[in-house]
This record gives structure tokens, C-alpha cells and sequence, in this order.
């Protein structure tokens, strides 16, 4: 799509935030970054959009960016190809890690808005938009209010500011029992990962209404609605499961950076899992 486009500077947004969202799960502070990108010959514009975006990113999530690495290979990539890629190192002390250990019945799953696709399904977007639908980047989305190319290329949400802030303090952490970052594999796929044996988790889908984006592609495509929750965030692009009587405090934290914590499912005893109601 950036290659399409010609627009380099969000995807060294999402390159970040992929990264940053990632240490947040055991909820480690993102201190530094490095990115690394390769293209077939010297591009100035390319490489300043690319990294003008990672240096957003980074500033965004509060980390620094120590360096990075430029590769020129004629031999391995095609004119018009690139490779973008990154790690983050983040710390937390060892007794506050977050795990999902502590997890209980009872339980709460909270959900932080997503921007968009997030960086996660991008070959079917490609097939429904593009293959199916036979759309172009520069066409105007009557219902979003943008073109193909625009709505295609927002950035990822990075969730850096609210979450640390919230496990800042001594009541946050023990708040908070887990942490998951929706990214491929949906709700569903990455929540049960940090699930404790004997908890299961019940995510009601009526509690929230997914951004017209994923209607909008989905419909393109015609897409099996199950198969749009396997492969998307569907509206959620972060989780945080937490103690009952917090469910306050907690909202009201993360209220005030600018998200909307929206309860969205429970933890109940059971086998080990995720199942998705409604």
C-alpha cells in the first residue's frame, strides 16, 4: 500500500508501535528502538518519509531511537520493493511482570480502541479491496469520508502513554492481572494466550460496535463475519483484564489520555479459552 502510495511516513509509525504495544503486554516501559531498512538503490525521499515516521513513533511512545541500519541491495530487492523492520527493548522489574498468572475468575476484560487494521490482514484486505472490489488507492470511501489510500494507511494506535501511566502506580499494577495487544489472530487468538489454566473467558460482541472500516471491507469480499474476528482487532486493538472493583478507577485513568475503555467480557471458571457470544 506505502509503495502504491508512494507515502513511506506511516508505516514507520506502525514499525514502531507494533513494537512498543508488544513490551507493554508484560507491561515493560518501551525504553529504546532501532529500525533497520533495505532497498534496492539510494531513495533520500523514501528513507526520510520512512524514518520520519519511526522518529514519530517513537516520540509518541516515548522511547528513544538509538540508531538504525540502510541497506542497499540491487541483487535482492526489485525496484520499487523495501524492507522496514525494528525491535524495541523495554524493562520492567522482575517482581512486576505482567503475566497473566494472577488472573481469576471474576475478572474483567476492558478494550481500547483501534485506529484501524493495525498493520495485521493485510492480504485479505488487499484481495477484497483490490482483487475483488478491483478499487484504486486514489478512490473516494463515500462512507468513511476517505480514499482507499487513506483509510488503508492509518497508523497504528500506540498505547504506551495510558497503559504506563496506569501501571505507574502501586494500585494500577495490582489492578491489572493482563495485558493483551490484538494483532493477528484477533480477540480471541491473542487473549487466550496469557490465560492461566481453569480461566476461561466469555467476550460478548454486542458491547461494542466495530468501525465502519471493517464493514466496509468486509462486504467487499464478502467475508464470513467469523473469519473477520480471527484475522482483525475488529475495533479493539488493546486488552486489559483487571480486578472487579477497579473497573472504575482503571476507566478513569485511561480516560484521561483520550481512550475509551469500553467493558467488554468477563473471566468465569472453565477450561482454558476464549469463546466470543453474540
Amino acid at each position: 500500500m506505502a509503495a502504491k502510495l508512494k507515502r513511506y511516513d506511516t508505516v514507520g509509525i506502525d514499525l514502531v508501535a507494533m513494537s512498543v504495544n508488544d513490551c507493554l503486554c508484560l507491561g515493560a516501559e518501551p525504553l529504546f528502538f532501532l529500525d533497520y531498512l533495505a532497498l534496492p538503490k539510494d531513495d533520500p525521499e523514501l528513507i526520510s518519509q520512512a524514518v520520519s515516521g519511526v522518529v514519530k513513533g517513537c516520540e509518541e511512545a516515548g522511547c528513544a531511537l538509538l540508531g538504525g541500519e540502510t541497506a542497499i541491495m540491487p541483487d535482492i530487492y526489485a525496484p520499487g520493493d523495501f524492507d522496514l523492520a525494528g525491535f524495541c527493548v523495554g524493562v520492567v522489574e522482575r517482581k512486576q511482570i505482567i503475566d497473566g498468572s494472577r488472573i481469576k475468575p471474576g475478572d474483567l476484560v476492558l478494550g481500547l480502541d483501534s485506529s484501524g487494521f493495525h498493520s495485521n490482514g493485510y492480504s485479505l484486505v488487499r484481495k477484497a479491496v483490490f482483487d475483488v472490489a478491483g478499487l484504486k488507492v486514489d478512490e473516494t470511501i463515500p462512507e468513511l469520508g476517505q480514499t482507499v489510500g487513506e483509510a488503508l494507511l492509518t497508523p497504528t494506535r500506540i498505547y504506551v502513554r495510558p497503559v504506563v501511566d496506569l501501571l505507574s502506580r502501586k494500585s494500577g499494577r495490582e489492578a491489572v492481572t493482563g495485558l493483551a495487544h490484538i494483532t493477528g489472530g484477533g480477540i480471541a487468538g491473542n487473549l487466550e494466550r496469557i490465560l492461566p489454566e481453569g480461566c476461561a473467558v466469555e467476550i460478548d460482541r454486542s458491547l461494542w460496535q466495530p468501525p465502519a472500516l471493517f464493514s466496509w471491507v468486509q462486504e467487499l469480499g464478502n467475508i464470513e463475519r467469523e473469519e473477520m474476528f480471527r484475522v482483525f482487532n475488529m475495533g479493539l486493538g488493546f486488552l486489559l483484564v483487571i480486578r472487579p472493583d477497579t473497573l472504575e478507577s482503571v476507566s478513569k485513568r485511561l480516560t484521561r489520555h483520550g481512550m475509551t475503555p469500553r467493558l467488554v467480557g468477563g473471566v468465569m471458571a472453565g477450561d482454558r479459552g476464549v469463546t466470543c457470544i453474540n
